[in-house]
């Protein structure tokens, strides 16, 4: 039985520092030594794991190499795009998110698109794609990385949920359902540092950063029916919507459980949130770091975006600004908004790097 990670299979985000876990026994697993193998290099590093990471994979010819972790079981991490093309899309049913990465974000997650597989996973992804296409991001067009982080929270659940938070009010409100969101993917992904016995026994007896992360989980989960409520309220007194947001066609489509769709809001407004703000922190980081790529740019959008569109928003316009997107993309390349992802090989099988 085998764990993978693998890079975000959807674009743009790129295929650096992806992640893949096989739960293959290692035949050194009865030597004392394999007891612990990575998890005191791991837990010294685990303050900067993503550049960790990418120091070991330099070392490697193929950008894949094998961490040995506790009770038998190994890593193996991978940069290799051609892996990751393989994981994601060519044989993409074989890599699941595996029994361990569900216990994990169970908390959180539950059944939601970013904890499944199978049909639950294609239902959902079937339903969003509709949402998130160039018609309905056309009405949607701020530099500390708080400002994009609440710019992108307040785009997120507009589009998604027909929800304004105001979190970019000029007195910049406390983003509480910010703030405990973060503390929860946080601990929550730690859970992946502490081997798998110890973060178990933490859970069943409620301790350390497992009773708080109950505490945030139920702040999350109770603002996020919040939305559900007054989204069913909205749907059932017929009143007249601008658009028909995400969560309108998951609740049109008959699903009415009131956790599934609640789950459905936790999970779009992590995919939204995370990556975006923080391909955005980073492009705006680089271009104060190079004068040239930013004076390209704003000729660009002198030459391309009329003084009409400025203020309103010209999407076709925007999508002809090639410089623009190269620069974008290369900025996303370098530090990738999604650093990792982890999978579960169902089947054993030899990869393009053996």
């Amino acid at each position: 039985m085998s764990h993978t990670s693998t890079p975000n299979p959807f674009p743009p985000f790129s295929l650096l520092h992806s992640l893949y876990r096989l739960l293959i026994p290692n035949p050194r697993s009865s030597s004392l030594p394999s007891l612990l193998c990575a998890h005191p290099s791991l837990y010294k590093n685990h303050h900067h794991r993503l550049q960790w990471f990418t120091d070991l994979l330099r070392t490697s010819p193929s950008n894949t190499f094998t961490l040995y972790h506790s009770l038998g079981c190994h890593w193996v991490v991978t940069a290799n795009p051609t892996v990751g093309q393989h994981i994601l899309k060519t044989n993409f049913p074989n890599y699941q998110k595996g029994e361990a990465s569900r216990t994990t974000f169970a908390d959180l997650f539950g059944n939601d698109i970013f904890n499944v597989d199978g049909d639950n996973w294609k239902f959902q992804h079937q339903v969003s794609s509709h949402k998130f296409n160039t018609k309905s991001l056309c009405k949607f067009s701020s530099t500390s990385q708080d400002i994009l982080q609440r710019f992108t929270f307040d785009n997120i659940c507009q589009i998604a949920f027909g929800y304004d938070l105001d979190y970019l009010l000029p007195s910049l409100l406390e983003a509480k359902f910010a703030v405990v969101f973060d503390d929860a993917m946080q601990i929550s992904s730690k859970g992946f540092e502490l081997p798998y016995l110890v973060w178990k026994l933490k859970k069943a007896l409620g301790i350390g950063s497992e009773k708080r992360l109950r505490a945030v989980v139920s702040e999350i989960r109770e603002f996020a029916n919040t939305i559900v409520k007054e989204k069913k309220q909205d749907l059932n007194e017929a009143k007249a919507l601008e658009s028909v947001d995400l969560l309108s066609r998951f609740l049109s489509s008959g699903h009415s459980d009131e956790k599934f769709i609640t789950g459905i809001v936790i999970s779009f407004t992590l995919a939204a949130r995370e990556t975006t703000s923080a391909a955005l922190t980073w492009f705006f980081l680089l271009l104060s770091q190079n004068l040239r790529v930013e004076q390209e740019i704003l000729k660009e959008i002198n030459n391309t975006v009329s003084s009409e569109l400025a203020v309103e928003g010209g999407y076709d316009e925007v999508k002809e600004m090639v410089y623009t997107h190269a620069a974008l993309y290369e900025s996303i390349r370098l530090y990738s908004p999604v650093p990792i992802d982890r999978k579960k090989v169902t089947n054993n099988e030899i990869l393009s790097d053996s």
